[in-house]
């Protein structure tokens, strides 16, 4: 039974994934409660296959449909308002379409691919996982950057918060990915010039095409570089490494060139998935999606090179520390209340 739910889960979020793909519930959103006819005719699809999913939809809890006892063709269905700003509104922090778009469009998508590497006992590159899972995981974080990321430097950083609103101050974001992070740091941080590295050249192009038209081009850039190799040198007072160093083969090797960067009284801040300190047969929820996460995507692609630290989504914070104790860093780490994700500020050691 538990696993029918489960199957039954799945199958209900591929449905989602198929209406935020073919417009479907945008249009629903556009127009209001509407017959099959009005959904098909807005979204230009086939009437008879947009009838099959809005009644699927309505089942599932996800739409309303008023006078259900009608004929099918003269219902009408509604996407409740608090349903689509969860799907469609990325400026709420109430946004989940990304948990729809990773799995379906990123993960299930190369279940092929992923069931060879676990065969041939080797990784996948992050290429493979494609544009859905590029975009889909740089957008499941833009809550937390647009609506805690500021407050979260205030209170836990309060003496680098200080410094990063003095002119001249450098902030280096490693593992950028699409610049997202690295515009909203530049956005949080007016007098700060802000620069964004990442190993994968496609994520630099769409960075570069995201900082486009934001008027921050003055002082923000990005890059092409593996963050494990040498890297500029005593200039950061903040290096960030947002969701990341989990998914990296050499991550004392990448921490070690970041407390490099590091300006003299900086910081690097980490922000990795908050895990328990143990390992539990009964986890909590947000747990249990880490390690379903890390067993299709992150565990892969942090063994797609050699040699691996092959670290996985769930790293402990025991793991961080010793990490950060051999690349010459002291660990503080940071409950910030917040359901998947915790902080760490790394200082040079002292000594």
């Amino acid at each position: 039974m538990r696993f029918f739910g489960a199957g039954l889960a799945a199958a209900e979020l591929m449905t989602c994934y198929l209406g935020l793909e073919i417009g479907a519930y945008q249009a629903l959103a556009d127009i209001g409660p509407a017959t099959p006819a009005e959904v098909a005719d807005r979204a230009g699809l086939d009437e008879r296959m947009i009838r099959e999913w809005l009644e699927q939809q309505a089942g599932a809890g996800v739409l309303r449909v008023e006078d259900a006892g009608k004929p099918a063709r003269l219902r009408r269905f509604e996407l409740p308002p608090e349903h689509a700003e969860a799907l469609l509104d990325p400026e709420s922090p109430h946004w989940i379409a990304p948990l729809v778009v990773m799995p379906i469009g990123g993960m299930a998508a190369i279940l092929p691919e992923l069931v060879a590497a676990y065969r041939k006992r080797t990784g996948l590159s992050p290429s493979v996982y494609g544009e859905a899972m590029r975009s889909g995981q740089a957008e499941l974080n833009r809550g937390v950057f647009d609506h805690h990321l500021s407050e979260w430097i205030a209170r836990h950083l309060p003496d680098i918060e200080a410094r990063l609103h003095v002119p001249g101050a450098s902030i280096t974001d490693v593992a950028c990915g699409s610049g997202l992070s690295t515009v909203t740091l530049a956005r949080l941080y007016p007098a700060a010039r802000v620069h964004g590295v990442d190993i994968d050249s496609e994520s630099v192009a769409a960075a570069r095409r995201r900082l486009a038209g934001t008027g921050f081009g003055d002082r923000v850039s990005f890059g092409v570089q593996d963050a494990a190799e040498e890297g500029p040198s005593g200039h950061s007072l903040l290096v960030c490494v947002f969701d990341a160093l989990h998914d990296m083969p050499r991550p004392v090797e990448v921490l070690r060139r970041c407390r490099e960067m590091l300006a003299p009284g900086g910081s690097v801040l980490l922000m990795e998935p908050s895990v328990a300190e143990h390992f539990s047969t009964e986890p909590a929820d947000s747990e249990r999606f880490h390690y379903a996460v890390s067993v299709l995507h992150c565990l892969p692609i942090g063994m797609s090179e050699t040699p691996t630290a092959a670290t996985g989504t769930v790293m402990r914070p025991a793991t961080v520390r010793s990490y950060a104790r051999a690349a010459g860093l002291e660990t503080e780490v940071i409950d910030v209340g917040h359901l998947f994700y915790r902080l760490y500020r790394l200082r040079p050691a002292s000594g």
